[in-house]
């Protein structure tokens, strides 16, 4: 028997980004931004001024390194590898100085992964899987497959996917509720 594909982003999804962003910006602009004033803007658009220190930031080759995982995110993409092919597509080429940091956090937090089964691109619309769990709305409509939008503070106006707002959910999405 075929086992159905799932892929599933990093930040954002698996990794929570823009909490290292905030305080990081925050530490380096003196600002005092929280994760509430992110609801439905991006962080560049409310402060514009500072787009360069924000690229700087991200172009840091550690940057991607120690990020916090999702709370349960291990536990259940552990789970779905039992009934799924299991793939991780991030979209490195927007920072491709993130290789690195990023294969390394994913062979530490997910060991159990095939490190064949991480998908480093650009515009995931080539993800030839049959889901993707993405928190980016542009990359969920270029997915060919069956896109679910993951939660976060920038995409909470966006509609036209299902939406999982936590690890628990994306469970009781593929598995059922318990």
């Amino acid at each position: 028997m075929v086992r159905e594909t799932i892929a599933i982003d990093m930040d954002e999804v698996l990794a929570d980004t823009l909490k290292k962003v905030i305080f990081k910006f925050n530490e380096e602009s003196g600002e005092t931004v929280t994760a509430e004033d992110l609801q439905g803007v991006k962080l560049r658009d409310l402060h514009p001024q500072h787009v360069e220190s924000l690229s700087n930031l991200l172009l840091d080759r550690s940057f991607f390194r120690d990020l916090e995982v999702f709370p349960d995110a291990v536990r259940v993409v552990k789970r779905l590898t039992e009934h799924y092919d299991v793939y991780i597509a991030t979209a490195a080429m927007d920072v491709p100085t993130s290789f690195d940091a990023k294969y390394e956090w994913l062979l530490e937090h997910f060991p159990f992964l095939n490190p064949q089964h991480f998908i480093f691109c650009g515009d995931k619309g080539v993800v030839g899987t049959d889901y993707l769990i993405d928190d980016n709305p542009k990359q969920l409509a270029a997915f060919k497959g069956k896109g679910i939008m993951f939660n976060a503070a920038h995409n909470i106006h966006e509609e036209g996917f299902d939406r999982v707002h936590s690890w628990k959910e994306v469970e009781d999405y593929f598995f059922g509720q318990a």
